[in-house]
């Protein structure tokens, strides 16, 4: 029997509205606001992505891995690499590690606006 049930990733930033809605234009979904400090953002398949206000937050340096830097992700299934890709571009993210020189690489690392990491995932 489980200890816990999973309820959602929070992310901090320092502006919750606006990366809400820059997640809701990645994925879909419907954020909710429940304070100016807290939004969620509800995506079609089931699972929440929470945005909390943190007036001091630093995001991580990618590639860095040392315990001054959280490293967390979050992973999207595309069909469409190149579209996927214009379009989050397009949406505020950053370019932190797309170079796939030889064509094997099944994904792309990205930041969003709060300088937190993504992949966009081949399908």
């Amino acid at each position: 029997m489980p200890i816990a049930t999973y309820s959602l990733v929070a992310l901090d930033c320092p502006d919750p509205p606006s990366l809400a809605a820059f997640y809701q234009a990645v994925l879909g979904g419907e954020v909710t606001r429940s304070s100016d400090d807290w939004y969620i953002l509800q995506v079609p398949e089931g699972a929440r992505i929470a945005f909390q206000r943190a007036e001091d937050h630093r995001p991580p340096e990618w590639p860095r891995g040392d315990r001054n830097s959280q490293q967390e992700h979050l992973d999207f299934d595309v069909t469409d690499m190149d579209r996927a890709q214009k379009e989050v571009l397009a949406l505020g993210a950053t370019p932190l590690d797309i170079d796939d020189q030889d064509g094997s690489r099944d994904f792309r690392v990205y930041a969003d606006p709060a300088g937190h990491p993504f992949c966009l995932c081949q399908a």
